[in-house]
């Protein structure tokens, strides 16, 4: 038994010792995996098992009040290369096509070289990287796509190694336009909403994330839906593109003019309190205006001589005054209780005696001070609770983050003086948003009801509107009807007999405020170093029936400075330009019965154009009578005697269009949606553009129009 004993051991021994191998074997492997092959295995995991995967829901679109998108939620890219996914078959692939693909992408992406595309990648290769960036920039979807046809790049990425990052990407197919109002996304959306309108309604435009997870079912790997996203809301704002356009350009051009720092322009529908443009523009460091900070609501700046109506108005509802009340204002210096007070034209010999009426034409700042001080010198809480009853001093509580709140201070031991009075009945020693004093000469406007401005009128989900946004009436009753109807006449005295002249209109009429006023410097006050103005007009027009209500206001350095003469023109552009939108005449009893009135259009989205035309009658060619506002139709016209013919025009999104004969709205729109910036001088039809047609589109350059 003994060699059969033997045998037996030689046997177990062996047995032993495979087993002690295959055990190392075992450790070893899973060595391998756990720290050389962790990440591949980890990419396999992800792939077949996901539990609670995050969806992201799809942010609520911007809307304009005319219909047009004004912010959209558009998907951007980052692309990578796995060297190692496809193996030995894929990389030779990639060697064959090496030259290919490196042109491609040089045609795509024209800022890199073929041979810099060509160093990159061989670079990737051979450092066998799984995540490698092969491009540094975010791309567009379009351009993504085209990668995605290159030669490897077409495989799926187990196997050609191509994949995407892709991110959420906030677009605002109008440029600047509104930039500030409607707000700022972080470059992922996903962080959240900045500011502006987006920052408002975030909670309504955001939607709700849904949770997914990946379940194998009849050997084949789903994605299971547990909780299913719930895409944002639309809101539909009451900004309105063409007026928004027009109130820019004119605000832009006085201040290149005038060389201003900081411009605003607000422009508000009278009975509903819709802001249907707001400006708010800044001087760059390089000369360009653009909208840095929403000025329009959060500046707190002394208003200067607007503010003289509210003053005026207080003194009419007390019954301390009367439009005909005569005021002694001297050759124009006033000692106001041992402070020197001048008005404008002081060095001319000033206005004499004037009325009431007079003081606010000629924004005399002797005859309001003086007017005040006489009925309130010792009761001057009575003056400023009679501001508070007006309105001007409330906050409004607006949907724009960042929003002042007017601050006109109560009267007591501590923060009063002999001069303070005075000094405040003429627009110091207060501090009022724009947004705030006209919303004041709005409640004038509407006989005294005082309405909240309103930016959001309301909230569509898929195509159907689930909240109206009504007028929200903050004051019935700013003053009595006696008192509103005394002040109205009065507004429109300054704009046709007094300095307001310049904002008046041959078209209609218009009543309101010129403003100018030394702009503090803080603790150096208002005459250290150069002197900065704030020149400005508040006002509404037509005066007869008031439809619009409108402040322009203008920040500068030095003389000469003048609000009739500065904002005064900007008003008035405006008002002009707006107020023809809603002209409508009759066609058909401006013709006789064989004329054919053919209108002048312009090149640009001529599906828009066919649309109109269709409506009044006139015979079109070319086009057929579908239009979707969602899809221009980019093309030129010719206008003939007796019809207006369309020719369509392809867009190349590689090379720059010519835009010569646009409107600025087309042109700009057109641009931008291609990738390129726009920079805009003149107004009417584009005349030249800096970029000839055909050249090569380089995404983010900057394309100078000029209209004329």
């Amino acid at each position: 038994m003994m060699p059969n004993q033997k045998n037996i051991m030689t046997r177990y021994s062996f047995i032993i010792l495979m087993m002690v191998l295959i055990g190392i074997a075992i450790i070893c492997k899973a060595g391998v995996i756990m720290f050389a092959e962790r990440q591949y295995w980890k990419d396999v995991a992800d792939r077949f098992v996901k539990e609670n995967v995050t969806v992201r829901p799809t942010r609520g679109n911007i809307i304009s009040s005319d219909g047009q998108l004004m912010a959209s939620s558009l998907p951007e890219y980052k692309i990578y290369m796995d060297f190692k996914a496809g193996g030995h078959l894929k990389d030779s692939l990639l060697m064959l096509y090496m030259d290919s693909i490196c042109d491609g992408l040089h045609q795509i992406f024209p800022d890199k070289s073929k041979a810099e595309f060509k160093s990159h990648i061989l670079k990737g290769r051979k450092k066998g990287s799984r995540n490698y960036l092969l491009y540094p920039k975010r791309i567009s979807y379009i351009q993504y796509k085209e990668a995605k046809r290159l030669p490897v790049f077409n495989l799926n990425k187990y196997k050609g190694g191509f994949h995407e990052q892709a991110f959420n990407q906030r677009k605002k197919p109008f440029g600047s336009l509104a930039m500030r109002t409607l707000g700022d996304m972080y470059p992922d959306i996903e962080q959240g909403a900045k500011n502006g309108l987006e920052l408002s309604y975030d909670s309504i435009l955001k939607g709700r994330e849904g949770i997914t997870h990946r379940q194998k079912v009849m050997n084949k790997y789903l994605n299971i839906v547990d909780i299913p996203p719930v895409d944002g809301c639309d809101i539909i704002t009451t900004i309105d593109v063409g007026m928004q356009d027009i109130a820019e350009k004119a605000l832009v051009d006085k201040l290149k003019e005038i060389n201003a720092t900081v411009g605003v322009a607000i422009l508000m529908e009278v009975q509903t309190g819709e802001i249907k443009a707001i400006v708010n523009m800044t001087k760059c460091a390089d000369g360009v205006y653009r909208e840095i900070r929403n000025n329009a609501v959060s500046d707190m700046m002394e208003p200067g001589s607007t503010f003289k109506t509210a003053s005026i108005m207080v003194a009419l509802e007390d019954g301390k005054i009367t439009p005909d009340q005569t005021i002694d204002t001297g050759n124009g210096v006033y000692n106001m209780h041992g402070a020197r007070m001048k008005d404008h034209n002081w060095h001319r010999g000033g206005y004499g005696v004037i009325t009431t009426t007079q003081t606010l034409m000629y924004s005399s700042n002797i005859g309001v001070s003086r007017l005040i001080d006489q009925n309130y010198h010792d009761h001057p809480e009575k003056y400023v609770q009679g501001l508070y009853k007006l309105g001007i001093a409330s906050p409004l509580h607006l949907d724009i983050p960042g929003a002042g709140d007017p601050f006109i201070r109560m009267p007591n031991k501590n923060n009063w003086s002999k001069t303070a009075l005075a000094w405040m009945s003429i627009g110091y020693e207060t501090q009022i948003p724009p947004i705030s004093t006209v919303t004041f000469y709005n409640a004038i406007a509407n006989n005294g009801v005082m309405v909240k401005p309103k930016f959001v009128k309301a909230i569509m989900k898929d195509g159907q509107v689930v909240k109206e946004i009504p007028t929200e009436v903050l004051n019935p009753a700013i003053a009595s009807p006696k008192t509103i109807q005394e002040i109205q006449v009065i507004l429109e005295k300054v704009v046709s007999e007094g300095l307001g002249r310049q904002a008046g209109s041959k078209q209609f009429h218009v009543s309101g405020k010129t403003g100018t006023a030394q702009v503090s410097q803080g603790r150096s006050g208002y005459t250290n170093g150069m002197r900065q103005y704030l020149v400005s007009f508040c006002g509404y027009f037509p005066s007869e029936s008031p439809r619009y209500s409108c402040i322009v206001a203008i920040q500068k350095n030095g003389y000469p400075a003048s609000g009739g003469g500065m904002a005064g023109p900007v008003f008035r552009n405006i008002a002009e330009r707006v107020f023809a939108k809603h002209l409508a005449q009759d066609l058909q009893g401006a013709k006789d019965s064989t004329s054919i009135l053919v209108p002048d259009v312009k090149h640009g989205d001529i599906g828009a154009a066919n649309y109109i035309l269709n409506q009044i009658d006139i015979r079109t060619t070319g086009l057929s009578n579908s239009y979707s506002i969602d899809k221009p139709v980019w093309g030129n016209v010719t206008t003939n005697p007796d019809n207006v013919m369309f020719s369509k025009k392809e867009i190349n999104n590689k090379l720059v269009p010519s835009v010569i004969g646009m409107g600025a709205k087309d042109a700009v729109y057109l641009l931008e949606s291609i990738g390129l910036k726009t920079r805009l001088s003149g107004m009417g039809k584009v005349k030249s553009q800096s970029i000839p047609a055909g050249n090569t589109i380089r995404k983010g350059q900057t394309i100078q129009l000029r209209l004329n």
